[in-house]
Protein backbone atom coordinates (compact mmCIF):
# COMPACT_ATOMS: atom_id res chain seq x y z
CA UNK A 1 0.00 0.00 0.00
CA UNK A 2 1.37 3.32 -0.94
CA UNK A 3 0.88 6.23 2.07
CA UNK A 4 1.51 8.86 -0.41
CA UNK A 5 0.55 9.80 -4.02
CA UNK A 6 1.46 12.83 -6.26
CA UNK A 7 0.60 13.53 -9.56
CA UNK A 8 1.88 15.79 -11.92
CA UNK A 9 2.15 18.66 -9.79
CA UNK A 10 3.10 21.75 -10.90
CA UNK A 11 3.85 24.50 -8.97
CA UNK A 12 4.61 28.45 -10.44
CA UNK A 13 5.77 31.73 -7.86
CA UNK A 14 5.56 34.42 -10.69
CA UNK A 15 8.16 33.29 -13.02
CA UNK A 16 9.88 30.78 -11.48
CA UNK A 17 7.86 27.30 -11.97
CA UNK A 18 9.04 25.18 -8.67
CA UNK A 19 7.36 21.72 -9.75
CA UNK A 20 6.89 20.39 -12.90
CA UNK A 21 4.54 17.22 -13.09
CA UNK A 22 6.36 16.19 -10.30
CA UNK A 23 5.40 12.26 -9.20
CA UNK A 24 6.45 10.75 -6.23
CA UNK A 25 4.84 7.13 -4.61
CA UNK A 26 5.97 6.43 -0.76
CA UNK A 27 5.25 3.26 0.39
CA UNK A 28 4.08 2.00 3.65
CA UNK A 29 6.43 1.84 6.48
CA UNK A 30 9.35 2.79 4.53
CA UNK A 31 11.78 5.87 5.17
CA UNK A 32 11.41 7.82 2.04
CA UNK A 33 14.74 10.23 1.47
CA UNK A 34 13.49 13.30 -0.42
CA UNK A 35 16.70 14.92 -1.44
CA UNK A 36 17.66 17.76 -4.04
CA UNK A 37 19.60 21.06 -3.53
CA UNK A 38 18.18 23.88 -2.06
CA UNK A 39 15.63 25.77 -3.35
CA UNK A 40 14.75 22.62 -5.52
CA UNK A 41 11.17 22.68 -4.06
CA UNK A 42 11.17 20.41 -0.78
CA UNK A 43 9.45 22.16 1.75
CA UNK A 44 7.24 23.38 -1.69
CA UNK A 45 5.92 20.17 -2.21
CA UNK A 46 5.76 19.57 1.54
CA UNK A 47 3.70 22.39 2.42
CA UNK A 48 1.20 21.04 -0.51
CA UNK A 49 1.10 17.98 1.36
CA UNK A 50 -0.39 19.41 4.17
CA UNK A 51 -2.56 21.46 2.12
CA UNK A 52 -1.21 24.62 3.15
CA UNK A 53 0.26 25.74 0.12
CA UNK A 54 -2.05 25.92 -2.99
CA UNK A 55 -0.93 23.70 -6.21
CA UNK A 56 -1.56 25.13 -9.66
CA UNK A 57 -2.59 21.53 -10.51
CA UNK A 58 -2.00 18.06 -10.13
CA UNK A 59 -3.42 15.65 -7.25
CA UNK A 60 -2.19 14.56 -3.82
CA UNK A 61 -3.83 11.47 -1.50
CA UNK A 62 -2.73 10.81 2.03
CA UNK A 63 -3.84 7.26 3.03
CA UNK A 64 -5.99 6.77 -0.42
CA UNK A 65 -7.75 10.60 0.89
CA UNK A 66 -7.40 13.38 -1.32
CA UNK A 67 -5.39 16.63 -0.02
CA UNK A 68 -7.24 19.75 -0.66
CA UNK A 69 -5.77 23.14 -0.03
CA UNK A 70 -7.31 24.68 3.23
CA UNK A 71 -9.11 21.53 4.17
CA UNK A 72 -6.83 19.65 6.49
CA UNK A 73 -8.96 16.45 6.74
CA UNK A 74 -5.93 14.60 5.35
CA UNK A 75 -3.69 15.69 8.46
CA UNK A 76 -5.07 13.60 10.93
CA UNK A 77 -2.89 11.00 9.54
CA UNK A 78 -0.07 13.10 9.35
CA UNK A 79 2.74 13.92 12.05
CA UNK A 80 5.23 17.14 11.04
CA UNK A 81 8.44 18.16 12.08
CA UNK A 82 9.42 21.70 10.91
CA UNK A 83 13.23 22.28 10.10
CA UNK A 84 12.91 25.02 12.88
CA UNK A 85 10.79 23.53 15.44
CA UNK A 86 8.99 26.29 17.94
CA UNK A 87 7.67 25.59 21.57
CA UNK A 88 6.78 27.52 24.85
CA UNK A 89 9.68 28.09 26.69
CA UNK A 90 8.11 28.00 30.20
CA UNK A 91 6.29 24.26 29.67
CA UNK A 92 8.35 20.78 30.43
CA UNK A 93 8.04 18.89 27.54
CA UNK A 94 5.09 16.66 29.52
CA UNK A 95 3.40 20.35 29.63
CA UNK A 96 3.43 20.81 26.39
CA UNK A 97 2.59 17.36 25.22
CA UNK A 98 -0.27 17.38 27.26
CA UNK A 99 -1.20 20.68 25.62
CA UNK A 100 -1.10 19.56 22.04
CA UNK A 101 -2.59 16.12 22.83
CA UNK A 102 -5.84 18.51 24.08
CA UNK A 103 -5.67 20.86 21.05
CA UNK A 104 -5.45 16.74 18.65
CA UNK A 105 -8.58 15.57 21.24
CA UNK A 106 -6.66 12.56 22.47
CA UNK A 107 -8.16 11.84 26.66
CA UNK A 108 -6.22 12.70 29.25
CA UNK A 109 -5.50 8.58 29.80
CA UNK A 110 -3.69 7.98 26.50
CA UNK A 111 -1.89 11.66 26.88
CA UNK A 112 -0.08 10.65 29.52
CA UNK A 113 0.79 7.38 28.26
CA UNK A 114 1.46 8.00 24.81
CA UNK A 115 3.88 11.18 26.65
CA UNK A 116 5.53 8.80 28.40
CA UNK A 117 6.08 6.38 25.87
CA UNK A 118 7.48 9.04 23.40
CA UNK A 119 9.53 10.63 25.52
CA UNK A 120 11.67 7.74 26.27
CA UNK A 121 11.64 6.60 22.52
CA UNK A 122 13.48 9.98 22.10
CA UNK A 123 15.42 9.97 24.82
CA UNK A 124 13.85 12.90 27.12
CA UNK A 125 12.32 10.45 29.83
CA UNK A 126 14.84 12.44 32.42
CA UNK A 127 14.43 16.06 31.22
CA UNK A 128 10.78 15.78 30.96
CA UNK A 129 10.41 17.93 33.45
CA UNK A 130 13.03 19.94 32.63
CA UNK A 131 11.70 23.84 30.68
CA UNK A 132 11.65 23.95 27.03
CA UNK A 133 13.66 26.83 27.52
CA UNK A 134 17.43 25.81 28.30
CA UNK A 135 17.23 22.83 25.64
CA UNK A 136 19.95 22.65 23.17
CA UNK A 137 18.90 21.92 19.29
CA UNK A 138 19.20 18.75 19.22
CA UNK A 139 16.64 17.97 22.45
CA UNK A 140 14.45 20.65 20.61
CA UNK A 141 13.87 18.69 17.62
CA UNK A 142 13.64 15.06 19.67
CA UNK A 143 10.85 16.63 20.96
CA UNK A 144 9.66 18.08 17.95
CA UNK A 145 9.54 14.47 17.03
CA UNK A 146 7.61 13.46 19.81
CA UNK A 147 4.86 16.02 19.29
CA UNK A 148 4.75 14.59 15.77
CA UNK A 149 4.14 10.83 16.40
CA UNK A 150 1.57 11.67 19.44
CA UNK A 151 -1.28 11.20 17.52
CA UNK A 152 -0.42 8.17 16.17
CA UNK A 153 0.22 9.30 12.57
CA UNK A 154 0.56 7.06 9.27
CA UNK A 155 2.76 9.64 8.00
CA UNK A 156 5.55 11.33 9.84
CA UNK A 157 7.15 14.45 7.66
CA UNK A 158 10.64 15.62 8.56
CA UNK A 159 11.98 18.94 7.10
CA UNK A 160 15.74 18.95 7.41
CA UNK A 161 15.62 17.43 10.82
CA UNK A 162 19.36 16.85 11.38
CA UNK A 163 20.62 19.88 8.74
CA UNK A 164 21.75 22.41 11.86
CA UNK A 165 22.87 19.77 14.46
CA UNK A 166 26.61 18.40 14.90
CA UNK A 167 27.45 14.91 14.46
CA UNK A 168 25.72 13.40 18.02
CA UNK A 169 22.83 15.13 17.04
CA UNK A 170 22.75 14.01 13.86
CA UNK A 171 22.67 10.56 15.07
CA UNK A 172 19.97 10.37 18.19
CA UNK A 173 17.78 12.16 15.43
CA UNK A 174 18.76 9.28 12.92
CA UNK A 175 18.44 6.38 15.46
CA UNK A 176 15.13 7.59 16.78
CA UNK A 177 13.37 7.82 12.83
CA UNK A 178 15.25 4.30 12.45
CA UNK A 179 13.03 3.61 15.72
CA UNK A 180 9.83 5.24 14.79
CA UNK A 181 9.85 3.01 11.62
CA UNK A 182 7.59 0.18 12.83
CA UNK A 183 5.06 2.88 13.92
CA UNK A 184 5.07 4.82 10.45
CA UNK A 185 5.94 5.74 7.37
CA UNK A 186 8.53 8.64 7.39
CA UNK A 187 9.60 10.96 4.44
CA UNK A 188 13.05 12.43 5.58
CA UNK A 189 13.50 16.28 3.60
CA UNK A 190 17.31 16.45 3.53
CA UNK A 191 20.58 17.54 1.52
CA UNK A 192 22.66 15.65 3.99
CA UNK A 193 23.06 12.59 1.71
CA UNK A 194 25.09 10.54 4.20
CA UNK A 195 21.96 10.30 5.94
CA UNK A 196 19.88 9.04 3.66
CA UNK A 197 22.49 6.58 2.68
CA UNK A 198 22.56 5.29 6.62
CA UNK A 199 18.52 5.50 7.12
CA UNK A 200 16.08 5.44 4.09
CA UNK A 201 14.86 1.99 1.88
CA UNK A 202 13.91 4.62 -0.97
CA UNK A 203 15.56 7.64 -2.15
CA UNK A 204 13.64 10.54 -4.69
CA UNK A 205 16.13 13.22 -5.90
CA UNK A 206 14.03 16.15 -7.15
CA UNK A 207 15.72 18.42 -9.82
CA UNK A 208 14.30 20.85 -12.21
CA UNK A 209 11.10 20.44 -10.44
CA UNK A 210 10.31 16.56 -11.44
CA UNK A 211 12.19 13.17 -9.36
CA UNK A 212 15.53 12.98 -11.59
CA UNK A 213 15.70 9.63 -9.70
CA UNK A 214 13.34 7.70 -7.39
CA UNK A 215 13.58 3.62 -6.15
CA UNK A 216 14.98 1.96 -3.54
CA UNK A 217 19.29 2.59 -2.92
CA UNK A 218 20.18 -0.73 -4.47
CA UNK A 219 17.74 -0.11 -7.59
CA UNK A 220 19.40 3.34 -8.30
CA UNK A 221 22.91 1.95 -7.24
CA UNK A 222 22.18 -0.77 -10.36
CA UNK A 223 20.77 1.80 -13.10
CA UNK A 224 23.74 3.60 -12.62
CA UNK A 225 26.80 1.21 -11.64
CA UNK A 226 30.04 1.19 -13.79
CA UNK A 227 31.82 -2.11 -13.75
CA UNK A 228 34.53 -0.65 -11.72
CA UNK A 229 36.60 -2.57 -9.06
CA UNK A 230 38.97 -1.62 -6.59
CA UNK A 231 42.18 -4.84 -6.01
CA UNK A 232 44.52 -3.70 -2.99
CA UNK A 233 47.66 -5.79 -3.19
CA UNK A 234 50.55 -6.80 -0.64
CA UNK A 235 52.98 -4.43 -1.80
CA UNK A 236 53.60 -1.94 -4.30
CA UNK A 237 55.70 -4.38 -7.14
CA UNK A 238 52.59 -6.37 -7.17
CA UNK A 239 50.47 -3.84 -7.82
CA UNK A 240 52.72 -2.13 -10.45
CA UNK A 241 53.00 -5.61 -12.28
CA UNK A 242 49.20 -6.21 -12.74
CA UNK A 243 49.01 -2.41 -13.85
CA UNK A 244 51.41 -2.97 -16.93
CA UNK A 245 49.92 -6.53 -17.91
CA UNK A 246 49.22 -6.37 -21.95
CA UNK A 247 46.31 -7.86 -21.23
CA UNK A 248 44.90 -4.79 -19.59
CA UNK A 249 45.87 -2.51 -22.45
CA UNK A 250 42.82 -2.41 -23.84
CA UNK A 251 41.08 1.52 -24.80
CA UNK A 252 37.86 -0.06 -23.16
CA UNK A 253 39.38 -0.81 -19.81
CA UNK A 254 40.73 1.97 -17.64
CA UNK A 255 43.39 1.60 -15.28
CA UNK A 256 44.50 3.83 -12.03
CA UNK A 257 46.92 2.96 -9.60
CA UNK A 258 47.78 4.58 -6.31
CA UNK A 259 50.78 2.91 -4.67
CA UNK A 260 49.52 -1.08 -3.51
CA UNK A 261 45.72 -0.35 -4.90
CA UNK A 262 44.85 -0.62 -8.22
CA UNK A 263 41.01 0.77 -9.80
CA UNK A 264 39.79 -0.71 -12.40
CA UNK A 265 36.97 0.56 -15.18
CA UNK A 266 35.76 -2.02 -17.48
CA UNK A 267 33.83 -0.36 -20.12
CA UNK A 268 33.17 -3.40 -22.63
CA UNK A 269 29.57 -4.97 -21.86
CA UNK A 270 31.58 -8.15 -22.33
CA UNK A 271 33.75 -7.99 -19.70
CA UNK A 272 33.48 -8.52 -15.83
CA UNK A 273 35.05 -9.57 -12.68
CA UNK A 274 35.45 -13.04 -13.78
CA UNK A 275 37.84 -11.58 -16.35
CA UNK A 276 40.32 -9.86 -14.16
CA UNK A 277 40.03 -12.82 -12.06
CA UNK A 278 41.24 -15.11 -14.55
CA UNK A 279 44.09 -13.01 -15.02
CA UNK A 280 44.99 -12.95 -12.03
CA UNK A 281 44.89 -16.45 -11.70
CA UNK A 282 46.81 -16.68 -14.57
CA UNK A 283 49.83 -14.12 -13.64
CA UNK A 284 49.92 -15.88 -10.05
CA UNK A 285 49.02 -12.82 -8.41
CA UNK A 286 47.05 -13.00 -5.38
CA UNK A 287 45.29 -9.36 -4.24
CA UNK A 288 44.82 -8.87 -0.78
CA UNK A 289 41.16 -7.47 -1.33
CA UNK A 290 39.01 -7.73 -4.66
CA UNK A 291 36.33 -5.25 -4.47
CA UNK A 292 33.32 -4.18 -6.72
CA UNK A 293 32.57 -0.75 -5.97
CA UNK A 294 29.52 0.64 -5.68
CA UNK A 295 28.14 4.33 -6.86
CA UNK A 296 28.03 6.50 -3.78
CA UNK A 297 24.79 8.70 -3.59
CA UNK A 298 26.78 11.39 -3.39
CA UNK A 299 27.94 10.63 -7.09
CA UNK A 300 24.60 9.60 -8.66
CA UNK A 301 23.32 13.39 -7.17
CA UNK A 302 26.26 14.97 -8.70
CA UNK A 303 25.66 13.22 -12.05
CA UNK A 304 22.00 13.73 -12.37
CA UNK A 305 21.97 17.10 -11.04
CA UNK A 306 24.55 18.47 -13.19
Amino acid sequence: MNILEINQLYKRFGDHEVLKGLDMVVPEHSIFGFIGKNGAGKTTTIKIILGLLKADSGSITVCGEKVSYGETKTNRYIGFLPDIPDFYGYMNPLEYLNLCGEITGLSKDIIKAKSEELLELVGLKNDKKKKIRGFSRGMKQRLGIAQALLNEPKLLICDEPTSALDPIGRKEILDILLAAKGKTTIIFSTHILADVERICDYVGVLHDGKLALSGTLSEIRGIYRHDEYMLEFNNETDAAIFEMLEELKQPSIQIERRRNTVKVRLADPNLDGSFLLNILAQKHLVPLKFNVLEPSLESLFIEVVK
